[in-house]
């Protein structure tokens, strides 16, 4: 339990002699940590017409009411009295009673009790009422006592609220909703006092009305219990809650703000109270009369005088009102001034601020419109030269197009050069083999037991034909080629995991040369070979036909229209150019050649050639 100590719960016993539960919380415990939500009780928004409970406003005319001067002067200066609400006119009965005077005070009390009582007749009979009539009277009754009611938490005079509730509506007995204080930190919950605003709004009002303003100290509640009725009316409580009663509901049961509460050592319950309050007791003296009136007349004489005073002091501030509206105005002008010159300066920095950025663009302006000038005479002297370029242009693709007739006309001529030089020629034995000035050079793999000297003889052939070609056609080839006639070598530099130059260079013979070293050899000369078959458009059949392949790339270079131009005096660098595509597909001989490659090609070969490219890798 928060708070520290706390008093055990007790019970006692009212008045009446039943038991009431006793707070568990003591009142210098309570703090707002405990407070957990808000009722109302008794909804009253409007004051009623003071006079003594059970009576109505006729009751003067009984007999047992006390009788003065001032009483009596006031009902002989009123000219029409009030009409009762009453159905019995209780003035007609009281005709024959005699008049009790002020001399006869002292035995006043006792004839006034001897007195029978008048009884009043049932104002509203709704005993024959229809059901209709009956809701009608009974909405008309609620109508201007139901509101919306809602209240706010302040702490001291602060005007923000720390917390707002919800609003409820049409309602007489208001219950809200519960919350939890400890979400506002020790500075909120540590305190004793809280002050509670409700407001309301009905019908007749546009806005909510202040109705209840209340600083409360959460020490001098007084507590009701552990529950209470929802519905909880006057007469429902042993002692009646008061109109607008406030119930606080904390963490061991509901409080009320009550001031004027007996003790609990008394133990006297309301009825006997009203008992007591009943007994005859002694009037005041004539003198203590006498100075009760000259009292009433002074106060009288203050009302006046504060009236007058507030008459005067209207008048004054109403003949000084257009000073102070002088006043007001040269102040308001004073401050019109003074914003207006700094909204002026203001205003000034921002001309200068645009002034500047003005010059900067006129003098961006001007470097760019000189720009452009420049620009427009360089673009004048462009399109001179740009015609004179034109002309040359024309002169110039002319002469492009003779250079380039006369390097296919040489590379025909190279072609038929190296063609008689290195004749290749097919074997008529029917293996698609070939043959290269006389030396017969078989598809690799497929004559296992061939003559190493007349193999190594037609591979230094057609390895220096390969190196002319890859000059003469301007394509280099990524695997050099040294060639020396039947000892001619080629040299890997791709293979970078061997450990020397001797081990990259490969033999392109038999004869004393291991045998996965001559294959290898074989194989880069056959890839030489592919890459100049795909710079000049030629489709390659097999990689294997070493001696076909270099056939089909002279007789692609060869075809051509026209004579074949003679040699040329002086050095020719190189020759650069290619011919593509059509003289490829006009050759009879080389779709012979490859019909008769891709029928040859068998499974040893495919095996050799995976051989070949593993052999590579390693």
């Amino acid at each position: 339990m928060a708070g520290g100590q706390h008093a055990k719960a007790t019970a006692g016993r009212d008045g009446q002699g039943q038991i009431r539960e006793r707070s568990s919380l003591l009142p210098s415990n309570r703090k707002l940590r405990h407070l957990q939500g808000l009722s109302l009780r008794n909804l009253e928004l409007r004051k009623t017409a003071s006079h003594p409970r059970g009576r109505t406003i006729d009751d003067e005319s009984l007999p047992s009411t006390l009788k003065t001067p001032e009483k009596a002067l006031a009902q002989k200066e009123k000219a029409k009295l009030e009409h009762s609400h009453s159905s019995v006119d209780l003035k007609q009965k009281a005709k024959d009673v005699p008049e009790r005077t002020v001399a006869d005070k002292r035995g006043a009390a006792e004839e006034r009790l001897s007195v029978s009582r008048l009884k009043r007749a049932d104002t509203l009979n709704w005993t024959n009422a229809s059901s209709r009539l009956r809701q009608e009277k009974l909405e008309q009754a609620t109508r201007g006592k139901m509101a919306d009611v809602w209240y706010s938490l302040h702490l001291g005079t602060t005007v923000d609220p720390i917390y707002i509730s919800e609003v409820i509506r049409e309602t007489l007995n208001p219950s809200f909703r519960f919350f939890d204080m400890n979400t506002y930190g020790a500075f909120v919950t540590r305190r004793e006092e809280i002050t509670i605003r409700f407001w309301a709004k009905t019908n007749a009002t546009d806005s909510d009305v202040l109705l209840i303003d209340l600083n409360v100290n959460l020490r001098s509640l007084y507590f009701i219990g552990k529950t209470v009725p929802e519905n909880l009316a006057l007469e429902s409580f042993s002692l009646p809650l008061p109109r607008n009663a406030v119930l606080f509901h904390l963490s061991d049961g509901i409080y009320t703000s009550f001031t004027d509460l007996p003790n609990d050592e008394q133990g006297g319950s309301p009825k006997a109270s009203r008992k007591a309050s009943q007994q005859v007791q002694s009037t005041s003296s004539f003198d203590a009369l006498m100075r009760l009136s000259n009292i009433d007349n002074c106060i009288q004489d203050a009302i006046s005088t504060r009236d007058r005073l507030m008459t005067q002091i209207d008048n004054i501030l109403h003949q000084q009102e257009e000073k102070r509206d002088a006043v007001n105005a040269a102040s308001q002008a004073q401050e019109s001034l003074a914003s207006t010159t700094r909204s002026l300066g203001a205003c000034r920095k921002q001309v200068q601020s645009v002034e500047n950025h003005r010059s900067k663009l006129q003098a961006s302006l001007s470097s760019r419109r000189a720009a452009i000038l420049s620009g427009q005479d360089t673009q004048q002297k462009s399109q001179g030269n740009l015609a004179k370029g034109r002309v040359e242009l024309s002169s110039r693709e002319k002469a492009r197009q003779g250079i380039k007739s006369d390097l296919s006309g040489q590379i025909r001529r190279i072609g038929e050069d190296l063609s008689s030089i290195y004749p290749i020629a097919p074997v008529s034995d029917g293996s698609l083999s070939f043959s290269i000035r006389n030396s017969v050079l078989p598809v690799a793999g497929s004559q296992p037991h061939q003559d190493p000297i007349e193999s190594a003889t037609a591979l230094g052939h057609a390895a220096h034909t390969t190196h002319l070609l890859s000059h003469y056609l301007s394509t280099p080839v990524p695997y050099p080629i040294s060639p020396n006639g039947s000892t001619s070598t080629i040299y890997d530099p791709i293979s970078t995991s061997l450990p020397s130059e001797a081990a990259r260079t490969f033999p392109l013979y038999q004869k004393g040369a291991v045998a996965y070293r001559f294959d290898y050899g074989v194989f880069l000369l056959n890839s030489n070979i592919e890459l100049i078959m795909s710079r000049q458009g030629a489709r390659l059949i097999d990689l294997r036909y070493t001696l076909g392949n270099l056939k089909y790339i002279l007789t692609v270079i060869t075809e051509g229209k026209g004579e074949i131009p003679g040699r040329k005096r002086g050095q020719i660098k190189g020759l650069n150019g290619s011919l593509k595509g059509s003289s490829r597909d006009s050759s009879i001989g080389s779709r012979h050649l490859e019909k008769k490659a891709v029928e040859g090609e068998n499974s040893d070969a495919k095996e050799l050639r995976r051989a070949l490219e593993d052999s590579r890798i390693h």
